[in-house]
């Protein structure tokens, strides 16, 4: 097998959506003014001695409107511990305990708070952006090497080397889709 065929676009291609499945994860994770059971998905909550579990685990998560979110824990000696962590996650959310049932109140954004969170997703959006780039400059490296080697001609070369700019290119776009939608729902009131 030569390394011409060692090349493989589909591994590039993975890696550049995990950046961005990343990076849609990242953005599910900013509060915007409306309850998502999305927001939670980053608290982790110490359980069974010392067992750091998500909050999804330990618990039913429901958006019954759009400023609420209850967490309806099967397991009623982990409730002070879900409690505990919502109130030192930092996400400013207020948790009203009533049995195991756990109603998080989701208060209306102010505008200097919405500023910061745009440019919070915007900060994550470059990251992808550089992330993305990263592995398109690791593609190019290293056809450059299998052309330099003499194992794949200028031309075929040239061919990849677009194609993993058409790669680059599209995912970009999508990052940006996803990070103007990410703003829009930020800045609605």
């Amino acid at each position: 097998m030569s390394e011409a065929e060692d090349f493989d676009i589909d591994d590039l291609q993975r890696r550049m959506e995990g950046a961005f499945n990343a990076f849609k994860h990242e953005l599910a994770s900013i509060r915007t003014g409306r309850a998502s059971a999305g927001i939670l998905d980053p608290i982790m909550v110490e359980v069974y001695g010392g067992a750091k579990m998500p909050v999804n685990q330990l618990g039913t998560v429901t958006v019954p409107d759009p400023r609420m979110i209850s967490i309806q824990v099967w397991d009623k000696s982990n409730v002070s511990a879900v409690d505990k962590a919502i109130q030192k996650s930092g996400l400013g959310l207020n948790p009203a305990v009533d049995g195991t049932l756990i109603r998080l109140p989701i208060p209306a954004l102010n505008a200097e708070r919405r500023k910061e969170l745009t440019k919070v997703a915007g900060k994550y959006a470059e990251d992808t952006r550089i992330a993305v780039r990263n592995v398109r400059r690791h593609g190019l490296d290293h056809l450059k090497r299998l052309e330099k080697d003499g194992h794949m001609s200028e031309d075929d070369q040239k061919i990849w080397a677009e194609e993993i700019q058409a790669l680059t290119d599209a995912l970009i776009k999508r990052v940006d889709q996803a990070l103007s939608a990410k703003e829009q729902e930020i800045m609605q009131v």
